[in-house]
């Protein structure tokens, strides 16, 4: 995280380009637990409700449930089901080995462990708290 202050709400907005995403989750440290010691996100910045993160060159944001009081979906997030169901959140050119390996320590629950698939890729599943699915993987080399 920089020492700097965060950029204006207007200013960050006006930064983001292609393709972003929004978790909202139960527990922001948690959350960001698992994003730094799994992942290797990085936080760009943050707030006691809200933060964004940076990973492989794309952003993301965390959110608490109140940072979303006046949105329309607010009224969506007030229950204890897990928020992930149904959603594959893939991270390419992440090192799956080293990231299961880390999940393992830090606790979090391992769906599949790392596996060579069909498609090119060697991944593994990871399960977040907040029930989301993580995917990080890398390329097979060619044969």
């Amino acid at each position: 995280m920089s020492s700097s202050s965060p950029p204006s709400a207007p200013d960050y907005g006006r930064s983001l380009r292609g393709l972003g995403f929004n978790l909202i989750v139960a527990d922001l440290g948690r959350a960001l637990h698992f994003a730094t010691e799994v992942l290797e996100a990085t936080i760009y910045f943050r707030t006691d409700v809200f933060a964004a993160m940076r990973l492989h060159g794309a952003e993301f944001m965390y959110h608490m449930p109140q940072s979303y009081r006046g949105n329309e979906l607010y009224g969506t997030l007030t229950s204890d089901a897990p928020r992930g169901v149904g959603i594959e959140l893939r991270c390419y050119q992440l090192d799956p080995d080293a990231a299961e390996a880390r999940a393992r320590q830090h606790g979090y629950t391992i769906l599949a462990g790392c596996i060579d698939k069909p498609h090119g890729l060697r991944e593994c599943m990871i399960l977040d708290d907040d029930g989301f699915v993580w995917i990080p993987s890398r390329h097979l080399p060619k044969e």
